[in-house]
């Protein structure tokens, strides 16, 4: 069960992410995000007030990175399954795709399992994060029909097929494969009155290229169960599971200083970019409500 964190400001939730790690993943994929997460707090100013609990599940109790990290999983994946709608948050790490595709072996039920779990229960918000080639995984357990993502620029095309292939076995519905940063769906946010102040919106391309006319923002969490957010969070696709969806590794830590904006606070994800003393590349957002 989530833990609470008592503020000034009352108590705030302990958001409960689990990672699934396959064997031969590839490990920043795993730490980028891991790091970022272990720096969130709900008050900047106040290290007790951690934003994330992470849990580790894998197959085995020791699991080999590609390039001979060995992480300690806390649970194998028979307790991930029994206990994942505890889990708010499902990070999904890339690496060794061919093979795991090509056996159908995990992580891909674990995606699917954890969409479903949203499908069937709106009422809590959870969300799903690939990093990087993991997007592969999430579009090979047919999770991203219907909505729009991105994964490594060198496997674009790899992308496309695979989410052609799940939209034939699906309902037909195809995947909008971005090239961007990171691709968020089924967003909850307010784009303030303010435009031009909202730190989620991009004014212009970095790159000269044309703008993408989605809207960009995010909502903190603690919206989420607000009976009105809840109603409108089941018209979405996936019951209105925020899936989100990196580019390449740097990508990675961007979509998840996002992630903290988004269930935090944007001062969280802030803090969090100024201790690794990184920029934050902004991706965008292409499905969402306003709040």
């Amino acid at each position: 069960m989530s833990a609470i964190a008592e503020t000034t400001e009352g108590p705030n939730e302990v958001i409960q992410v689990l990672f699934v790690l396959h064997p031969k993943f590839d490990a920043l994929h795993f730490c980028n995000p891991f790091e970022v997460l272990s720096y969130a707090q709900h008050n900047i100013h106040d290290s007790a007030t951690k934003a994330f609990e992470c849990t580790v599940a894998a197959a085995a109790p020791g699991t080999t990175s590609s390039s001979g990290m060995t992480i300690k999983a806390d649970i194998d994946y028979d307790e991930a399954y029994e206990r994942l709608s505890e889990f708010d948050v499902l990070i999904v790490p890339g690496g060794n795709v061919d093979a795991v595709l090509k056996s159908k072996s995990e992580p891909l039920g674990l995606i699917k399992a954890f969409a479903d779990l949203q499908k069937h229960d709106f009422n809590k918000e959870r969300t799903l994060l690939s990093i990087d080639t993991g997007s592969l995984f999430c579009a090979q357990a047919g999770v991203l029909q219907g909505l729009a993502a991105t994964t490594h620029p060198d496997l674009y095309t790899k992308m496309e097929i695979l989410c052609k292939d799940a939209a034939r076995r699906g309902d037909l519905e195809q995947t909008d494969v971005m090239e961007e940063r990171y691709v968020v769906n089924n967003a909850r946010f307010d784009l303030g009155e303010k435009l031009e102040e909202n730190p989620f919106v991009l004014n212009k391309r970095p790159d000269g290229r044309r703008m993408s006319i989605a809207r960009k923002g995010s909502n903190a969490w603690k919206e989420s169960k607000r009976r009105e957010s809840i109603v409108r969070r089941g018209s979405l696709r996936l019951g209105g599971m925020r899936v989100i969806t990196s580019g390449g590794v740097a990508s990675g830590l961007d979509a998840t200083l996002y992630l903290v904006a988004a269930m935090v606070s944007i001062e969280s994800a802030q803090e969090v970019a100024r201790i690794l003393q990184y920029t934050w590349i902004k991706g965008v957002t292409v499905e969402g409500i306003d709040v």
